[in-house]
């Protein structure tokens, strides 16, 4: 018993570093399986990585399939490596804000980001931060999120009509251009979807794209969408899967001393932010809830026959990662529900690749049913459903955080309706209670 109380001791103020740690070391390993599976050797997985470096990383770009399992796995170890040095180096405390943060990058490593087009972005939220006499670790989250445009700096090297080095300045510049934009719009479009869309940045990041794109347009430079995806469900990739996610469920178990309440008090949050569900429940309850998410998320594409793609295992790491910052399975089903049922009404399948990303990625939308309802749930996803298969073509691909901006809008859409409904029924109990109230004096 000593020896496990010299443990927790050790652990405490730590849980969160040490997961992420060992998660990054998961990676690596993930990309060793990958390169022995391939039977293309180590060398050739690091030709993979140079590939995913100067490729157009257009939505959908998945790694898997571009430079295979090996390269896109160590491709993530190295974009979340980046993160995690950057936030020990500003000695920001791991929070459920953190998970999220460094639980996208993560995913979105397998389909679009790479260490070098992420830099000019997080250069240029730096520059902001000293614009404005700050710490970097004030606004790293904001670049960290932001790298969801790191696929206009690579476009820009290939798409402007001057000498390459010219077009690797300009696409230099237009990222840093970009992570200064980010931080200030930011916290503008929070207030247009109140909280209830938890992609904030992914919001800002497709207005910002649009704009850009337009202006490109203007001088008949325009981008086109791809579709690089990789089928099927490779056994190693989804007991990986459940492994991690047992592992994490676990951990988290270890934490809270097989007490369960703390996660029940997570359910119980409608998970509209900020809804830091380790600030207000601990590492533990949380890391247990975010093992749930990434198991039923994955449950999902399995049951469907859906692909274990870089696309939607990234996916699923994020729903992962934001199980920390506002979604739970109780707020998240209804949405991701919604997203199913839709496939009955319109054109698409569940296993069309841009569906199985909106049924991950509706986890966006769960401080909607976790406020308003199952109801309203089912509603927001089968509206997401819609407008994400719309949405992409407004910036060529552009903004790989393409259902954040959907997310958005469905948002702004759906809520001030509800809210006005909500707040006219709480007056008719209201007034029904001081209508009861008031007879029960009469009578007395």
């Amino acid at each position: 018993m000593e020896g496990v109380r010299t443990i927790r001791e050790k652990l405490e103020g730590r849980e969160l570093k040490i997961f992420c740690s060992f998660s990054m070391l998961l990676l690596l390993v993930a990309g060793i399986i990958g390169v022995e599976i391939e039977g293309e050797g180590v060398l050739s997985a690091i030709q993979g990585l140079w590939t995913i470096v100067i490729s157009r990383d257009a939505l959908i770009t998945d790694y898997f399939e571009l430079a295979g399992y090996g390269a896109g796995f160590w491709n993530a170890f190295l974009v979340m490596g980046m993160g995690l040095w950057l936030l020990h180096r500003e000695k920001v405390r791991f929070t459920g804000l953190t998970m999220a943060a460094v639980f996208i990058n993560v995913g979105y490593a397998l389909w679009g980001k790479n260490p070098v087009n992420i830099l000019p972005i997080l250069f240029g939220t730096f520059l902001y931060a000293m614009a404005h006499g700050a710490q970097l670790s004030r606004y790293i989250y904001t670049g960290l999120f932001g790298t969801s445009l790191a696929p206009l700096v690579t476009e820009l090297v290939y798409e402007l009509p001057f000498d390459r080095w010219v077009n690797l300045l300009i696409s230099i510049l237009a990222g840093i251009l970009i992570g200064f934009i980010l931080p200030g719009l930011s916290v503008h479009t929070a207030s247009m979807h109140m909280g209830y869309n938890l992609f904030n940045v992914g919001f800002s990041a497709g207005i910002v794209a649009f704009v850009i794109v337009c202006v490109l347009k203007s001088f008949g430079i325009e981008s086109q969408s791809v579709m690089i995806w990789r089928h099927g469900q490779p056994m190693w990739i989804l007991v990986g899967m459940y492994g991690y996610f047992l592992l994490t469920f676990l951990y988290g178990l270890y934490l809270v001393h097989g007490d369960i309440k703390a996660i029940l008090n997570i359910w119980k949050h409608p998970g509209r932010a900020v809804a830091d569900f380790v600030l207000m429940e601990g590492a533990g309850a949380t890391l247990i809830n975010m093992a749930i998410t990434g198991a039923v998320c994955t449950t999902y594409i399995l049951l469907i026959g859906g692909d274990l793609s870089g696309p939607v295992v990234g996916a699923i790491l994020t729903a992962f990662g934001f199980s920390a910052f506002g979604a739970h399975i109780r707020n998240y089903l209804p949405v991701l529900l919604g997203v199913f049922l839709s496939t009955f009404l319109n054109q698409f399948e569940p296993v069309t690749p841009g569906m199985q990303l909106a049924a991950a990625f509706a986890v966006g939308l769960a401080p909607i049913a976790g406020r308003f309802g199952v109801l309203a749930g089912l509603a927001a996803g089968m509206l997401h459903a819609a407008i994400v298969m719309c949405t992409s073509q407004m910036y060529g691909g552009l903004n790989l955080y393409n259902n954040g901006f959907s997310a958005g809008w469905v948002a702004i859409i759906m809520v001030p309706g509800l809210e006005s409904f909500t707040m006219r029924m709480n007056e008719e109990k209201r007034k029904g209670k001081c209508f009861m109230n008031r007879k029960k004096r009469e009578k007395s």
